[in-house]
């Protein structure tokens, strides 16, 4: 990122708190944060306000970045349309609120961009699909991507309606594949093993079988069929979960029914 950035955080939750402790080693990196609840640390780059009626007069910040909880965004966003200008972009990492309702809340002369991350950006693993609207300049979209891969990978569409799907795949995706861990350490104590032990080795399959993917060159066909023999074990497992009846079928219900309730809630 280059010298001479300023954002202004509205919100430092765990989400914004993770973003604002991956933008601090940026160099010539300014920060406003409001933030009336969570402890900021603050230093020379940071400053800490607990309202916006306290942000300086003369604040024109490069972007507004919203992390705060979707329900309570009608009280919050209002306050921040005296910062559109050309030269600031509003980013909001807000579930289920659309382009539209921020461009009620700023004007249509705003630019912004809408994110949809997921929870393990807390810890600097997760992946945001962005969308923004026509007033969006490409360096705008630049400074966007570099502060959201702040908390990991970034991916951009052009259709808002995508983020429905890309909610229901990657925003709910955590909460799948950590039932996916319930349910293999389930099977393992039915299978007889200890709960505890089932439980550990579990988790670190799981984790370890993220981690090869995330470092493997090969599509996830590959690496699975790299697990299996012919006439083997895993074979014989597999071929129960990838039956017609089986997990896929299963995923696509529901994925669908995820991306029917976020068209619902928007």
């Amino acid at each position: 990122m280059s010298d001479g950035v300023t954002v202004l955080l509205v919100g430092c939750g765990k989400m914004g708190g993770a973003m604002l402790a991956g933008w601090r080693a940026w160099p010539g990196f300014r920060a406003a944060v409001v933030e009336p609840k969570a402890p900021v640390e603050t230093d020379n780059a940071v400053r800490l306000f607990t309202d916006t009626s306290e942000l300086p007069a003369d604040l024109a910040p490069d972007a507004v970045i919203v992390a705060v909880k979707p329900q309570e965004m009608d009280n919050v966003a209002p306050a921040y349309r005296r910062f559109v200008r050309p030269g600031t972009v509003f980013l909001s990492i807000a579930a289920g609120k659309t382009i539209a309702a921020f461009e009620d809340y700023w004007g249509k002369e705003a630019a912004i961009v809408r994110a949809m991350p997921n929870t393990p950006a807390a810890v600097g693993r997760g992946v945001t699909v962005l969308v923004g609207n026509a007033n969006v300049t490409v360096e705008q979209r630049k400074l966007c991507q570099r502060l959201l891969e702040a908390v990991g990978s970034v991916e951009w569409v052009e259709d808002e309606g995508m983020l429905d799907a890309v909610t229901a795949v990657s925003g709910g995706g955590p909460a799948y594949v950590f039932l996916l861990m319930e349910a293999l350490a389930d099977a393992g104590v039915a299978a007889g093993l200890p709960q505890g032990l089932s439980e550990r080795i579990a988790r670190a399959t799981v984790e370890g079988s993220g981690e090869l993917s995330r470092l493997a060159e090969e599509p996830p066909e590959t690496l699975r069929k790299n697990v299996m023999s012919p006439g083997g074990t895993t074979a014989e497992a597999v071929a129960v979960l990838d039956a017609p009846d089986g997990i896929r079928p299963l995923f696509e219900r529901a994925i669908a029914a995820a991306a029917r309730r976020s068209k619902e809630l928007a």
